[in-house]
């Protein structure tokens, strides 16, 4: 939502927006001059009754608010006033208030989706889909293609350094975006490359089953002018026909394949072939297989467009990746933290494959402590036993209380159940229900050398800047003594 927001403020759109909690990233639209409300309440509607302004604006209230005239329109209650256009996302409650008076005032109502299909036909746009790798392999995309001199204009999901958020608007003819299959709104993109990383079921709140995944990706893929793929997705290979195919295995018989690779502590060496020709030699800083697999996806679109290997090669080596997926927070008392947004037991378990292999490597070999919170209830009933499996790689794991992201607990799961089931598999696990708890067990349980890693897409990470700041204390009076 934020994303979109910016977009359109950059593009001298009048932007109004609510949030039910500042941040930097509201403050960085109000900078650009959108109007942004601190809470998300009925009164907030009133703000626009006295304003007449062209073009209409857009009142985005969900998580962030929006404003975008995909239609003019106008209300008369007395007088004539200009009736906002609210975008809102799947995350808006439907007893919200604002959403319930934005309904009651009449006025035109989108779905964040509409409106980010809308930019897309703006463009020769590039929309990254995929159950797993979206934001770190649109980001790597759009940073490739920023270095090549191309100016896109880019929409993703994480905060990345090199533009200072989740957007930038180019002078360029290209958009890359971030396409979430999660709503099923994935359907109403229609870009002229589509890139599929790969296909799970993630979101049972809205899919009942995998095929129903799947059948939204197969909508998609035929909306697609291009579509690139990797077929080492079993799904993705025998259920989709992608244009352009790309593999981390060179008898995949792939158009984009790599071989000599070489996972190292700091990052990755492959060697990259187009077919049977030899690209030339690949590293990039982001750890593990799935990493490798996001920079073969930006080789292959790179190419499409007829960039030069060289040029792609030396860009995907500075890529730095996006906020929180395996960004490094801090080192204090010689204690490394990283905070991951993985929160499906796919992701979980890559992610724990890459600490243990940048552990592993350092003298004496690092203690990988995973801190998990699982996200919705929902999920973490369906991938029960695949979330007890998945952390293999901790040498601990603490599990905290299910962050619901507004859903019921209608079968009563708890923290402590996913606890006990990791324990089959990892008997090094405890259960810390809440972020206050949490701390404090890391205030008293981490010791120099450990890697940290927080997991999880709620709000977990809360916790680091303080446990990083008592590890901090620790040091410094090591160093200095108690003053």
């Amino acid at each position: 939502m934020s994303a979109l927001a910016y977009v359109l403020t950059k593009r001298r759109l009048p932007v109004s927006g609510s949030d039910v909690r500042l941040s930097h990233i509201t403050a960085r639209l109000q900078e650009l001059g959108a109007h942004i409300f601190s809470s998300q309440n009925a009164s907030n509607l009133e703000f626009f009754k006295s304003r007449v302004e062209e073009p209409a604006p857009a009142i985005v209230g969900a998580s962030l608010a929006v404003a975008k005239p995909l239609q003019k329109s106008y209300f008369t209650k007395g007088d004539s006033t200009l009736l906002p256009q609210v975008i809102c996302s799947t995350a808006i409650n439907p007893a919200n208030p604002e959403y319930r008076a934005a309904i009651e005032l009449g006025c035109p109502i989108f779905h964040r989706s509409d409106l980010l299909a809308a930019l897309i036909q703006d463009y020769q746009s590039i929309a990254v889909a995929g159950t797993h790798g979206k934001t770190t392999t649109s980001s790597l995309i759009s940073y490739l293609l920023l270095q090549a001199g191309v100016d896109p204009t880019i929409i993703v999901g994480g905060e990345v350094k090199a533009w200072e958020g989740n957007a930038r608007v180019g002078g360029g003819k290209y958009l890359v975006a971030e396409a979430d299959e999660s709503d099923g709104s994935l359907v109403k993109f229609s870009p002229a490359i589509g890139i599929i990383t790969n296909i799970e079921l993630d979101h049972p709140d809205h899919y009942s089953s995998l095929e129903q995944v799947i059948e939204t990706f197969q909508t998609f893929a035929s909306h697609c002018h291009t579509l690139i793929g990797s077929i080492d997705c079993e799904t993705v290979r025998d259920r989709l026909q992608p244009n352009i195919t790309y593999s981390l295995h060179r008898e995949s018989g792939a158009d984009y394949t790599v071989d000599q690779v070489d996972y190292r502590s700091n990052g990755t060496v492959a060697r990259v072939w187009e077919r049977e020709k030899i690209l030339g030699q690949l590293k990039i800083s982001l750890l593990g297989t799935h990493n490798l697999s996001n920079a073969l996806a930006g080789i292959a679109v790179g190419r499409l467009l007829g960039l030069g290997f060289d040029v792609m090669a030396e860009a995907i080596a500075s890529f730095e990746g996006a906020r929180r997926r395996f960004e490094k927070r801090g080192q204090f008392n010689d204690i490394l933290f990283i905070d991951d947004y993985a929160h499906h037991p796919s992701e979980i378990q890559v992610t724990l494959a890459a600490a243990k292999l940048q552990a592993s490597q350092t003298s004496p070999p690092q203690r990988v402590v995973a801190i998990f919170q699982p996200h919705r209830y929902s999920r973490t009933l369906t991938f029960l036993p695949e979330f007890a499996a998945s952390f293999r790689d901790a040498d601990l794991v603490i599990v905290s209380d299910i962050y619901s992201a507004g859903e019921p607990n209608l079968d009563q799961i708890s923290g402590q159940q996913v606890a006990n089931l990791i324990a089959r598999h990892n008997p090094n696990v405890l259960y810390q229900p809440t972020l206050q708890a949490i701390t404090h067990f890391l205030n008293d349980t981490l010791v120099p050398g450990d890697l940290a890693i927080f997991l999880g897409a709620g709000n977990l990470n809360q916790v680091i800047p303080d446990v990083m700041a008592h590890q901090e204390g620790i040091a410094q009076e090591r160093i200095f003594g108690t003053v």
